[in-house]
């Protein structure tokens, strides 16, 4: 693990190492310090000697300017190195989360993963400023500290540091249950992000049911949990601080007891006296910023495992060299294929059906057949595990992801927005499309008149999620992107069943313009907009059942017959 984290340094290590450069400088002009006190009062004072007073008064004025100088170029850089490893970490646990499987997603919940990318990175960017450099700045201050204290005196150095072996045992003791402890309350601050996400998204819903109450309920139970969690959390942190600052306490009066007694028997003088105690400040210094190290590495490095396990979670499978799908026809064919869920559900079973380039088909059935999850096996937004689909003769597991999607535009039930404007929602079709381009698209969706009609037009911003448009609009956008595509093959996944009836016949007219010279899916829940396909597969829970035009299973009598008049 700690090997992992430090390859986020090798970017920055240039930055990285002048701010221990700066660390290091900073811990010697403290250990300057006393010595200069040191021999003010064991020799300029006794000999009355003002030029060296004056020596060392300017001598202390440049360590301090030096200190202040050391220390902004610590807190300031310092934290850069920090920010920048954190914005690359983000950065790449994004790019990650793109190539992942829909099952992730499906199995995770937003909330919960957007704490891991900005709740979690935020403690391991102070661990990565913070960790080096106190760790480096308390080992020059230990050692040094510690060879002067020998130089003063043996016998009290050896006293005080008796006392350190009880001090690393109560804090080995404790470093488990910090990291346990910490590890709860991160997992319990994702639930209440999750519920929170859920409930806000949901606000609308909530109103309209009268249903405040309940929500706040589910939030304040969330809510509750992470702070019995917290609690926890922070009762272990008060019972490792306390006994260690105990420790530091005991450790500061044995110095002052021992060292007057010392004194008191002439084997150190005031000046040796004064250095010694402020030496055994300088050597507290750093035991305290391993101790805040200690609390700083936990909740750092348990961000970073929580990090780890989305960047171990296995990405959307490819081939290796895979194939790019260019100038296609459009021709699918799917043999026998099953797909079964990873609750074990199977949902579909040796599936066969052959589409020809242009023609149009339509999945229609009882809710549960296996038509949406059909769809979504054919630009592989999940895997298969038997059978084979094709496209033009080429499995689609022999292709790149990106050719394969590239050649297939899907127009769902579930519309999603992003936040922004018309134009940037058009654009994520084809980032690099022209005004034209965008334009045209629009027209063959029927939305140009009425965006142009808006005050801000394509600029115009559509709110979260596309809160400020009708379920019409955002359809008509929804089909404007895949006009812009552009794609050979087109799947339609109950694209008008949530809309009204006049605003499906005006989308339906869009439809038929998108699907022309184009291989075509449609799964369809009202009958009346798929009466023109070619063919007609009745798709249910035990595979296909019938297929046929139209008019052949009205005829036949079947279960499309008896969907038809109900």
């Amino acid at each position: 693990m700690i090997k992992q984290f430090i390859k986020y340094y090798k970017p920055y290590k240039k930055l990285f190492f002048m701010d221990l450069l700066a660390a290091l400088l900073f811990a010697i002009c403290n250990l300057i310090y006393p010595m200069i006190t040191r021999n003010i009062m064991n020799e300029v004072v006794p000999n009355k000697d003002l030029r060296m007073l004056v020596v060392f008064a300017l001598a202390l004025l440049f360590i301090f300017i030096m200190k202040a100088f050391l220390n902004h170029f610590m807190q300031y850089w310092g934290h850069v190195v920090g920010v920048r490893m954190q914005g690359d970490m983000r950065s790449e646990v994004f790019t990650h989360l793109q190539k992942l499987p829909n099952s992730y997603f499906d199995n995770n919940k937003s909330g919960v993963t957007m704490s891991r990318i900005i709740n979690d990175l935020m403690d391991i960017s102070e661990l990565a400023h913070h960790g080096p450099e106190d760790l480096f700045i308390s080992f020059v201050m230990l050692l040094g500290s510690f060879i002067i204290l020998l130089n003063i005196n043996i016998s009290l150095t050896l006293i005080i540091f008796a006392i350190i072996p009880f001090l690393i045992f109560f804090a080995t003791k404790q470093k488990n249950r910090m990291r346990k402890s910490s590890m709860e309350s991160r997992v319990k601050i994702g639930e209440v992000n999750a519920t929170l996400e859920n409930s806000i998204a949901g606000m609308k819903v909530t109103k309209s049911f009268c249903n405040e109450e309940e929500e706040l309920n589910k939030f304040n139970k969330s809510n509750n949990i992470f702070k019995d969690a917290r609690q926890k959390a922070y009762k272990v942190i008060a019972d490792y601080f306390s006994g260690m600052n105990l420790f530091m306490d005991i450790l500061e009066m044995v110095a002052v007891v021992a060292g007057g007694y010392f004194t008191y028997l002439g084997k150190i003088n005031l000046g040796d006296y004064a250095a010694y105690i402020l030496y055994v400040k300088m050597f507290i210094e750093p035991i305290k910023k391993l101790i805040n190290f200690t609390e700083q590495y936990q909740n750092g490095m348990t961000g970073f495992e929580r990090f780890m396990e989305i960047m171990k979670e296995d990405v959307e499978k490819e081939v290796k060299n895979p194939l790019e799908l260019e100038n296609i026809k459009g021709n699918i064919e799917i043999n026998n294929v099953s797909f079964t869920y990873e609750n074990n559900k199977q949902v579909l079973k040796n599936i066969n059906l052959s589409i020809e380039a242009g023609k149009t088909i339509a999945l229609v059935g009882p809710s549960g057949g296996g038509k949406t999850t059909l769809c979504n096996l054919i630009p592989r937004f999940y895997d298969f595990s038997e059978g084979d689909i094709k496209i033009d003769g080429i499995s689609i597991k022999e292709v790149s992801l990106k050719s394969l999607r590239k050649n297939i535009g899907v127009v769902q039930q579930d519309v999603f927005l992003f936040t922004g404007t018309i134009k940037e929602n058009i654009l994520c079709a084809k980032p690099n499309a022209t005004d034209e381009e965008i334009i045209d698209a629009a027209k063959k969706a029927k939305i140009h008149d009425f965006v142009k009609s808006l005050p801000d037009g394509y600029d115009t911003y559509i709110g979260e999620r596309g809160v400020k448009l009708s379920g019409g609009q955002k359809q008509r956008i929804s089909i404007c992107r895949v006009f812009l595509k552009n794609p050979p093959i087109i799947i339609l996944d109950e694209a008008t069943s949530a809309l009204d009836n006049v605003t499906e016949r005006e989308i339906q007219k869009s439809l038929e313009e998108l699907s022309k010279d184009r291989t075509n899916l449609v799964v369809a829940h009202r009958l009346s907009t798929i009466k023109n396909a070619d063919e007609i597969v009745v798709l249910t829970d035990s595979g296909i059942a019938e297929r046929g035009s139209h008019e052949e299973l009205i005829n036949s009598g079947g279960i499309y017959s008896k969907l038809h008049v109900s």
